[in-house]
């Protein structure tokens, strides 16, 4: 189908480069001159500034999201006989970095209303993958299109099963719960800056958060090849996944503007709520909802929509008159080829399921204004049976 001429962007990342303008030209400019372009200074300086604005005590940047979980896994010490439990409905990312560890993905059910893990399926996952002959070692909770999960419900189970923390923030950056960052609200935090991502650059990038100096010191290692006193001096088994000085130059240019953009994220969310409020008619469609103390980077603005409703109808026809839409999640992780294998909570993965056949995310960034919203929700609306 032709892309429409007055075709609404899902993601405006035109409209931020233009806000930034010259900023980032300087920015990389400057890398061009003096020719760090790995661990160049402006990777120390945007993990200071990050480290700042989320509260965390250390921030280890390195080349991609998958690999902070990854390297996160490894300095906790996790690898073959560990069982980490990781919600169904997310990205495959979260239960590949537990099976390159060498660990098994147990998958858990989430909210319907937050999305996010689901403390109960927690617990039985735990004792599923014990009945299993596994050690229940970590859980990864992932902060789901941009709400933190509920950590303090989260910890509790955690830590009747002798469980550690580690927050999947790829989508949270920004948002909060009970007053404290993403980024803060685990012991170990990873993110993601794939350019999609609220803060996002102009490729591959990650983070690991660490609130122990020890483990940011083995983490600034092991993303070197496991590097020790010097280049050629190789204390443990590494990796190679180092953040580009390019990257970080962007990212820094980027992070200046964030907490505005943030403002703007919510505001669109908002004007997305009153306008759905308004119109939905017969519990047709389900907007989003925070949890109490929660605020949200907006990564995506996903809605619900009722059983029975022909989502790939609505999304054809709403394309047809040019509005994007997407689908985060189509199918539950332990449905996938790669992870049929894997055991899940013994108390069943239902709202997972229910989910992958019924959310719609609809165009999110900080550049929407009020016209262009009331015509994506006066589309979906006429797209409705």
């Amino acid at each position: 189908m032709t892309r429409s001429a007055d075709s609404i962007d899902f993601i405006d990342l035109k409209a931020q480069r233009r806000r930034l303008g010259s900023r980032v030209d300087k920015a990389i400019q400057r890398v061009l001159e003096h020719g760090q372009f790995i661990m160049g200074p402006e990777v120390a300086e945007f993990e200071r500034a990050l480290a700042a604005y989320t509260g965390a005590r250390h921030v280890v940047s390195c080349a991609n999201g998958t690999d902070a979980l990854v390297l996160a896994l490894k300095v906790m010490g996790i690898g073959p006989g560990s069982a980490v439990i990781v919600p169904a409905f997310t990205f495959a990312a979260t239960a590949e970095a537990v099976a390159v560890a060498g660990a098994t993905p147990v998958f858990a059910d989430v909210s319907p209303d937050s999305f996010n893990l689901d403390p109960q399926s927690l617990d039985a996952a735990a004792d599923t993958a014990r009945k299993l002959g596994l050690r229940p070692a970590v859980v990864i909770p992932v902060d789901l299109f941009g709400q933190p999960a509920d950590y303090p419900a989260l910890q509790a189970v955690a830590e009747r099963h002798g469980l550690r923390i580690l927050a999947d923030a790829a989508q949270s950056i920004g948002g909060s719960l009970d007053g404290c960052m993403a980024g803060k609200l685990a012991p170990v935090s990873t993110t993601s800056f794939f350019p999609a991502k609220p803060l996002g650059c102009y490729g591959d990038g990650g983070a690991i958060f660490a609130e122990d100096t020890e483990t940011a010191r083995i983490l600034e290692s092991l993303r070197f090849h496991g590097k020790g006193s010097h280049k050629y001096d190789h204390a443990r088994i590494g990796v190679n996944s180092r953040l580009d000085t390019l990257q970080a130059a962007v990212l820094l240019e980027k992070l200046a503007i964030f907490p505005d953009e943030l403002k703007a994220r919510d505001a669109a969310a908002g004007r997305y709520a009153k306008l759905l409020e308004r119109n939905v008619f017969e519990g047709a469609v389900r907007p989003p909802r925070l949890a109490s103390g929660a605020t949200s980077a907006w990564a995506q603005y996903t809605v619900v929509l009722r059983d029975g409703i022909d989502r790939d109808a609505v999304a054809l026809a709403m394309k047809a008159k040019g509005v994007p839409t997407a689908v985060y999640y189509p199918m539950p992780l332990h449905r996938q080829t790669a992870y049929r294998g894997c055991p899940g909570s013994a108390a069943g993965l239902a709202i997972s399921e229910s989910l992958s056949r019924s959310v719609l995310a609809l165009p999110m960034h900080p550049y929407l204004d009020q016209p262009t919203q009331e015509r994506i929700v006066d589309t979906l609306l006429e797209a409705l049976p």
